[in-house]
């Protein structure tokens, strides 16, 4: 079966609207077929969520290793983070798409699972496919999803698994009795922000979403159809093509959703934002409202000068942003203009964090974070499973369990 074809046809077909009639039974029309073409279930799987130990990584935060649904049989294995002792009230809860390589493991999942529990908010971390416990070797950095093969369909398929993953985190967060539904936020850096992107255009739970190391849509040929990274990014990207303007069409199903920040580092080489000058971004706004016919919570942007390609949520300008969408019960603004900041290079050194990335934060241009006294983590730590339990549990948690799925479905023309 080719969906392309027929999918693309028929969205052709129907997408007549115009300029400043882009209605809310628009925008869930569009997502019921954007969310045909991914192949992402409708409606998702139950989480039938387990929990295999409870812990305290750090003064003020207490952590769960849990393990839920995913598409197509498979699981993932998630860390989540929360505010010890809980806050009066409901609290919010942020959701974490990695980049490349990324996972639970990743110094940006745990410091910002460390950061936003202690600011009062549950933080979800988890391995994308082919990381972590979702890898055959138990490895990390690997990027083992970049050696599946496969036509468009396999490639959206894997966006869509990745989308997916994200909106399971989502439905894990709002399972739990402490959430408020209404603060929801989702944080996707370098292909998190892709994946963010298309997430946050077609899941309307979240209210907000943060998108850095990225953000950069172009109507045509541009770094996110870029065939270096084909199955996860350039097919899924390339298949909206029909859209005509893709930026505008997805930036208005976020803002028909809520409110988007993109924040990068005008040194980013990596997605090319040292090519793209506040025009392009400006630009690429003003056709969005065009499209909705209003500015109301089209997306925000912002740079940090000196930054290269970085998780910027961790930093002040976007927790300031984050703060006020959010409400985190144990910060104010004026807290968190007074936290003092720490290069994250420097911070692996004083606690003697592995990650090699922390390495590459060391360079002029890495991350300036919040410092709230961090502390530093070994990586059986963020583990689900001790070695034994993942030999004999892995069948369900590797990427090639949701590959030999994803071409049985392919084969049989369904999802």
């Amino acid at each position: 079966m080719r969906i392309p074809a027929l999918f693309l046809a028929a969205a052709a077909a129907s997408l007549t609207l115009r300029a400043g009639v882009f209605t809310h039974a628009d925008a869930a029309a569009l997502r019921a077929r954007l969310r045909a073409s991914f192949c992402i279930p409708t409606p998702l799987p139950d989480l039938d969520a387990r929990v295999t130990r409870r812990f305290r990584p750090a003064a003020g935060v207490a952590a769960e290793a849990v393990t839920y649904a995913t598409e197509l049989g498979t699981r993932i294995p998630a860390i989540v983070y929360r505010p010890d002792p809980l806050p009066a009230g409901k609290i919010p809860a942020l959701v974490v798409i990695t980049g490349h390589a990324g996972d639970k493991y990743s110094w940006y999942s745990y410091y910002t699972g460390i950061l936003y529990a202690r600011a009062g908010a549950l933080v979800v971390t988890y391995d994308q496919i082919g990381e972590g416990e979702r890898n055959a070797s138990r490895r990390s950095a690997t990027r083992a999803h970049d050696t599946i093969t496969g036509d468009e369909e396999m490639g959206r398929r894997l966006n869509g698994l990745m989308q997916t993953d994200a909106m399971q985190g989502v439905s894990y967060a709002l399972a739990q009795p402490e959430v408020d539904p209404e603060r929801i936020g989702v944080l996707g850096f370098s292909l998190g922000s892709l994946v963010g992107a298309l997430d946050g255009a077609i899941d309307t739970r979240p209210r907000v979403f943060v998108l850095v190391g990225g953000g950069n849509l172009t109507i045509g040929p541009g770094h996110w159809d870029a065939k270096g990274h084909a199955m996860c990014q350039g097919y899924a990207y390339g298949s909206l093509t029909f859209l005509g303007d893709r930026p505008a069409y997805v930036y208005a199903l976020q803002a028909d959703r809520g409110p988007t920040l993109l924040w990068n580092g005008r040194q980013d080489r990596v997605t090319h934002q040292e090519e793209t000058p506040d025009s392009f971004y400006a630009d690429m706004r003003r056709r969005t409202i065009a499209l909705r016919g209003s500015d109301r919570n089209v997306f925000e942007y912002g740079w940090n000068d000196a930054g290269g390609h970085r998780p910027y949520w961790v930093t002040k300008p976007v927790a300031l942003w984050l703060q006020r969408q959010l409400r985190f019960p144990n910060w104010t603004e004026a807290k968190v203009a007074a936290l003092p900041e720490i290069r994250i290079g420097d911070w692996g050194k004083a606690v003697a964090v592995g990650d090699p990335a922390v390495a590459a934060e060391a360079r002029p241009d890495g991350t300036v974070a919040l410092d709230d006294g961090v502390p530093g983590y070994a990586r059986e730590e963020l583990s689900v499973f001790t070695p034994a339990q993942w030999e004999a549990a892995k069948g369900p948690y590797v990427m090639e369990a949701w590959v030999a799925a994803a071409r049985a479905a392919e084969a049989a023309g369904g999802k």
